[in-house]
């Protein structure tokens, strides 16, 4: 037997089950209508159906006797704060991605211009390369705002390039072909703008709308010493990005 059958709330279980029926059949529905699509008696749902209204998560158009879904849902889901979501999703995904790769990483959202860390992970050897909490950094100067750009909205990328310019040498064209490519491979890899000898893979964090919360990025340093090869990393990170994506609400994306 499952482990999940031994506690059983047959009650709750009913009105999980109509708040599901009406947000499917995405339109109101009487009585009637909600019994017969869950098979249940009309009495069997009556005590349901009340007590949802109290709580305000149905509610009953008087007119027509049909029930609809109230925002209720929709504005509990959204009064944690989404840096909060993010950053408590992505701890231990981020533990466990440097842990197997031996490279720090860290995830980073827009601000305006700019990106911004919110997480970051140490890995747990000798030699660390991080960056600090908090920092901020050009959008187009960082690969996780240019993955992050990348995975967005096709209005704000066009608004982005309207209202931040490039960074100084860099091709409008060449840029916009870049984006593109890094949107369709799922990630993005490249020599970092600020350290030398450091590569960046970065990969989108996506959200319930598919389009990029945030970024989780690993400044790849190469080891003498051995250890996980850059490919490997680039595996990872974007399994570790689309397990934190699935937690936030957003889409799975396969692994490259």
């Amino acid at each position: 037997m499952d482990s999940t059958e031994k506690y059983k709330a047959p009650a709750l279980d009913k009105g999980l089950d109509i708040v599901e029926i009406l947000a499917s059949e995405g339109t109101s529905l009487t009585q009637g209508e909600i019994a017969r699509l869950l098979d249940r008696s009309v009495s069997e749902i009556f005590r349901m159906l009340v007590v949802l209204r109290r709580r305000g998560l149905i509610a009953l158009d008087e007119k027509s006797d049909r029930y609809y879904l109230t925002t209720q849902l929709f504005e509990l889901a959204h009064r944690i704060p989404v840096v909060k979501r993010l950053t408590v999703a992505a701890a231990p995904v981020m533990q466990e991605l440097a842990k197997k790769c031996n490279q720090s990483c860290h995830v980073a959202v827009r601000s305006e211009d700019n990106v911004v860390i919110v997480s970051q992970v140490d890995n747990p050897g000798n030699n660390v390369l991080s960056v600090r909490m908090g920092a901020r950094i050009e959008l187009w100067r960082t690969s996780s705002g240019r993955v992050i750009l990348a995975n967005s909205n096709p209005v704000e990328i066009d608004r982005a390039f309207a209202e931040i310019p490039p960074v100084a040498g860099m091709d409008v064209g060449q840029l916009r072909t870049e984006l593109a490519t890094s949107a369709k491979l799922g990630y993005e890899q490249m020599q970092s703008f600020v350290v030398k000898g450091v590569e960046n893979i970065s990969a989108p964090i996506l959200g319930f709308d598919g389009y990029a919360a945030a970024a989780l990025t690993i400044p790849y340093i190469e080891r003498l010493d051995g250890g996980t090869d850059i490919e490997e990393c680039r595996k990872l990170l974007v399994e570790a990005a689309a397990t934190i994506s699935v937690q936030l609400g957003g889409p799975t994306r396969s692994s490259t």
